[in-house]
């Protein structure tokens, strides 16, 4: 056995039974970290704006401090890049994290000197909590590699700012540095594809142990190395390849796909990381779902998913929550983010412990015509009958075709396939039917002749790759929305259908 797995074994049991302690203390856990933001809030111009001091209870907590998104925050955050102080935490943040696809463009979310160690640990727990769960430590001693976006910061405000996968990349631990991949120089490339290239050229003849990424952004690595490998699967070029680390997207769509290029046995790791937090994670290989990190600076709020748009939505803490249940998800946490709604929708599957499965977001959904179709029913609908058809999807995103020269509007899938049904018509109807038992919305519509049953558009290869390079978020975090209310992404697509 070797240094690194060694010295890992009794950090990971410690890990993993300090977690199984903060199990049983979650509820508990959570209020003290609420009366802990307060406390430090309240001294700052965003806690003296909403009366903080005064907030005893967290009822007090939801009459002071509504529900906010982003463009809320905006006013606040333009306070922080001119230059003023304890504005929506003390001091000054020390990165902002730069993500996109929001109404307002670019969007900052300060990282605090408080609020960085969750990201940097949560990342640690995960792998830690695999070792002492698996009892495996022995690829910690081989090659590495974080598929993400460039270290490089610029500055905004005079504060480092970038993608929060090249902030965490900083912060990676020393003994950890020789076994990391791609090259500090290779992850400063921009452009995704000569990176891509790069990176395939320096891990092609490495011994891989881990690889970590969101999924559309690893198969495309995977197919790189296979083609230029005389189409070897991933576990031929890395035998000694054991762990995989995912997030960002829902790993179903891609799972049977990343399996098939694999062509071997490979234990998956799910996580739930965000700009504003890392909120979840694995715990264990053998249950559903994810467990919430309930003791790491972020207090959690949960809204039933149907009220998030009300002027007074239900809201509702940890304690109150029910397995089942579709939640938005909010948090406030201790860079400064106060009742912030992330745009993600959560459902428990277990509250002993509080572990949780990411069903999509709050505006990715379809109801052009009163449906409310959501991700995790595409998703369950897609999975399903790609399982009985056997074969496997690229990617995907659908939107609604509503003026059409004859017959009923209908929902339009833009699917690119590996390996496409032998009988598409027959393969669309399943697909419909998977649905339609998902969303009783859905059903209504069909069965009352209001919207005719689903169509697909196949694509033509790497068609989604090439959508995103036109609009310049081709690699890193950026994904394509799989669900529209607009025409904007379909009608960009049309030029990549099949003929």
């Amino acid at each position: 056995m070797k240094i690194k797995s060694f010295l890992a074994k009794p950090y990971a049991s410690i890990i993993h039974s300090r977690l199984r302690k903060g199990m049983a203390t979650a509820v508990t856990d959570q209020q003290a970290i609420l009366q802990y933001l307060i406390k430090n809030g309240s001294k700052t111009f965003f806690g003296k704006e909403h009366d903080l001091k005064n907030v005893a209870t967290y009822g007090d907590f939801k009459k002071a401090v509504p529900i906010r998104d982003y463009e809320a925050f905006i006013p606040y955050i333009d306070k922080i890049k001119n230059g003023e102080q304890n504005v929506l935490w003390k001091g000054k943040p020390i990165y902002f994290a730069k993500t996109s696809g929001t109404t307002s463009g670019a969007k900052y979310i300060p990282i605090s000197k408080e609020s960085i160690s969750n990201h940097i640990n949560g990342a640690k727990d995960t792998l830690l909590c695999y070792m002492a769960e698996s009892g495996n430590t022995d690829f910690a001693n081989g090659k590495m590699i974080f598929l993400s976006g460039s270290p490089t910061l610029e500055r905004v405000g005079n504060i480092p700012t970038g993608r929060l996968s090249g902030i965490v990349n900083h912060f990676v631990p020393r003994y950890l540095r020789g076994n990391q991949l791609p090259s500090y120089e290779t992850n400063c490339i921009e452009d995704w594809e000569v990176k891509l290239d790069k990176i395939v050229q320096e891990t092609m003849n490495e011994d891989m142990t881990l690889i970590s990424g969101i999924p559309p952004w690893m198969q495309m690595y995977f197919d790189w190395l296979s083609e230029r490998n005389e189409g070897k699967k991933i576990k031929e070029l890395f035998p000694a390849l054991q762990v995989i680390v995912h997030g960002g997207v829902n790993f179903a769509p891609y799972k049977a796909r990343l399996q098939h290029s694999l062509g071997g046995d490979v234990h998956m790791i799910e996580t739930f990381p965000a700009s504003e937090g890392f909120f979840a994670f694995q715990d264990t290989l053998d249950k559903e779902g994810l467990l919430l990190n309930t003791d790491s600076g972020i207090f959690f709020e949960f809204v039933p998913a149907n009220e998030i748009a009300n002027e007074h939505p239900t809201r509702l803490s940890l304690g109150e929550v029910k397995t089942g249940e579709n939640y938005a998800l909010i948090v406030s946490t201790n860079a400064g983010l106060w009742a912030y709604n992330i745009g993600d929708t959560v459902r428990f599957v277990s509250t002993d412990p509080y572990r949780l499965v990411v069903t999509g977001r709050i505006k990715h959904f379809i109801s052009a015509f009163g449906e409310h179709v959501i991700g995790e029913e595409v998703e369950h609908a897609i999975k399903h009958a790609a399982s009985d058809y056997n074969t496997r999807i690229i990617e995907f995103t659908i939107a609604p075709a509503i003026e059409v020269s004859d017959g009923l509007p209908y929902h339009e899938w833009f699917i690119e396939f590996e390996t496409p049904p032998a009988d598409m018509e027959a393969f669309a109807a399943t697909m419909n039917n998977y649905l339609a038992e998902k969303n009783s919305y859905y059903n209504d519509l069909i069965s009352g002749k209001i919207l005719q049953t689903l169509k697909i558009r196949p694509m033509r290869k790497n068609a989604f790759i090439e959508y995103m390079k036109s609009i310049g978020r081709l690699g890193g975090q950026n994904k394509v929305p799989r669900l529209s209310n607009d025409r904007k992404i379909a009608d960009a697509l049309t030029q990549w259908i099949a003929s």
